[in-house]
């Protein structure tokens, strides 16, 4: 059966990953497989439920779900996705864990508590394990979620690429929400980000500077970005069991199998409406640029990597608050002043944005445009000098708030 490609903004697909928790102590607990095994009688990696895929990641303690399918629209999907978490939790309950959100866990000891998941594809996470070692946070404790957008043939392709490009530094000041590691701060807002940029600098081609090259045709990606990864793995990969599109590392990868690019970015959130309102932000911008509402498809494909990588890695540590001075990237914007924060720019673009978003995902945003992304919420929550027990209590909250699908005030 053929499938029509979708072309651009006709679909969207949505994955969201939460971390399976003991319901008392709130610790990691490997139990992914056994819910998927109660679901579909037998130990799968994938089980359709409803509107929605409940699939298995890497380890043990992470469920994923994931929109069956893309998506016609973002609107009603926060109530899809909640419904999905309510199913999942009865799930657990037998089982004595739950759901919870944010993008790392506080206390995990990965080198003590990683459990790879041991069945179907486990030869791709052995290999991943014996080339990389995955018994550290940036590969068994982080949770993300990831936009999926569409493009029919290489005109669209390039017109995506060149404004996902753009947007990508932006993304940590909306939705960092991984401040602690280890049971402390460490000054970072997203610690996922910076594991993530960090765990495979074995092989620099596979990830690069996360964001990715300027390069918009497939021709050339295949040549600058897949066949380098898959060259400068090999020699570690010598059955080729990772050397597939998914290898590549950056913060926005090609999916061409699938006609899409997926966007990686994004620390999950307390709940599925703040994941989707911030998709829906993010969207409303990839497509604003996609138009050229602002600057024409030239000039964004003008910017270089280096300007991008190095705000992308400021905003890891002070979010909203880093300023932005390369004024050619702010022209993309329509900002002609100078600097700018990152914050400054959000507010902007919401402004500008706002008809575009679904009226449900509004009050979210204005939560995260003024109080900050969780990450800030989370330690304005925590007490100077916190404890174990302290950071159980907030973490219990953030439970609670993905459980009763509400927004996290601090």
């Amino acid at each position: 059966m053929t499938t029509v490609p979708l072309h651009l903004f006709e679909g969207y697909g949505i994955e969201l990953e939460y971390m399976i928790v003991d319901r008392d102590s709130l610790a990691v607990r490997p139990l992914t497989d056994r819910v998927l095994q109660q679901v579909a009688g037998k130990i799968v990696n994938e089980v359709e439920v409803g509107s929605l895929c409940w699939s298995n990641e890497l380890v043990l303690h992470v469920l994923e779900l994931k929109t069956n399918g893309p998506a016609q629209s973002l609107a009603g999907l926060a109530d899809q996705f909640q419904n999905g978490v309510w199913q999942v939790g009865e799930q657990l309950v037998p089982l004595g864990g739950r759901l919870l959100g944010t993008a790392m866990h506080p206390w995990m000891d990965p080198h003590r508590e990683t459990k790879l998941w041991p069945h179907e594809n486990s030869p791709i996470y052995a290999a991943y394990d014996k080339i990389f070692g995955c018994q550290g946070h940036g590969w068994s404790n982080l949770q993300s979620m990831h936009i999926n957008l569409p493009f029919a043939d290489d005109g669209e392709f390039g017109r995506l690429h060149a404004a996902i490009r753009l947007v990508l530094p932006l993304l940590p000041a909306l939705a960092a929400s991984s401040p602690i590691v280890d049971g402390r701060a460490t000054g970072l807002l997203d610690n996922r980000l910076e594991f993530y940029r960090n765990n495979q600098k074995k092989i620099p081609e596979i990830a690069g500077q996360v964001i990715p090259e300027p390069v918009f045709s497939q021709a050339d990606y295949q040549r600058e970005i897949l066949a380098a990864s898959y060259r400068a793995i090999a020699r570690h990969d010598p059955q080729g069991v990772l050397q597939e599109e998914w290898l590549n590392s950056r913060g926005a990868i090609a999916r061409f199998e699938r006609q899409a690019i997926e966007i990686r970015l994004l620390d999950i959130q307390e709940c599925p409406q703040a994941d989707l309102a911030i998709a829906a932000l993010v969207v409303a911008l990839v497509r604003a640029l996609c138009e050229e509402r602002w600057e024409a498809l030239r000039q964004l494909r003008e910017i270089p990597v280096a300007p991008l990588a190095e705000l992308f890695r400021r905003t890891l540590r002070g979010g909203p608050a880093e300023p932005i001075v390369h004024s050619a990237y702010l022209a993309c914007f329509g900002v002609l002043e100078q600097p700018t924060s990152v914050a400054g720019l959000w507010r902007r673009l919401y402004e500008q944005l706002e008809p575009a978003i679904p009226a449900e995902y509004r009050a979210p945003l204005e939560v995260i445009l003024q109080r900050g992304p969780l990450a800030r919420r989370i330690l304005d929550a925590l007490p100077a000098g916190f404890n174990r027990p302290c950071l159980a209590e907030t973490y219990r909250r953030l439970a609670d708030c993905l459980l009763q699908g509400e927004m996290f005030h601090g």
